[in-house]
Parts: C-alpha cells; structure tokens; sequence
C-alpha cells in the first residue's frame, strides 16, 4: 500500500480544511474511523475536493465512501 502518499493526502485535506496537523488522522485512524462504523475491507484511500474517499464493504456490500473535512461519513451513489 502506498502509506506516506496516502499521509500526504490526508495531511493536504485536514490542512486544506484548517486543521492543524496534529488534528489530521494518520491512515490507521482513517481506516480505524471507517471499521468503527461498521465498514470492513477499507482501501482504494484518496483525497479529492469532496473529502477524502475511499472503498469498503459493509453488510457484505461493495460501497463507495466519503469522508468529508467535518468527518461526516456519507456513502455515495
């Protein structure tokens, strides 16, 4: 996996959003956040003007998500 590209976007969007870096969430926290509501088989992690996206499985179904500047996760259609 590509963890510091990964960092760096993550570091970018929290920064981008106003955030100090020490508020951004290192990949483990993103993944961790993600598996907390209930997502598994996180991957495909980047940072786009929506938020940082990512893909997941949960209740068995491939989803598409987004988690945006507030940490607001939203799955998108």
């Amino acid at each position: 996996m590509r963890t510091p590209a990964i960092f760096q976007a993550v570091l970018l969007l929290a920064t981008a959003s106003g955030l100090s870096s020490a508020d951004a969430l290192t990949q483990e926290e993103f993944v961790a956040k993600l598996q907390a509501a209930g997502y598994s088989q996180v991957s495909d992690i980047k940072s786009t003007a929506e938020g940082t996206t990512a893909k997941a499985v949960k209740n068995g179904k491939d989803v598409r998500l987004v988690v945006d500047s507030s940490g607001q996760i939203k799955e998108q259609k």
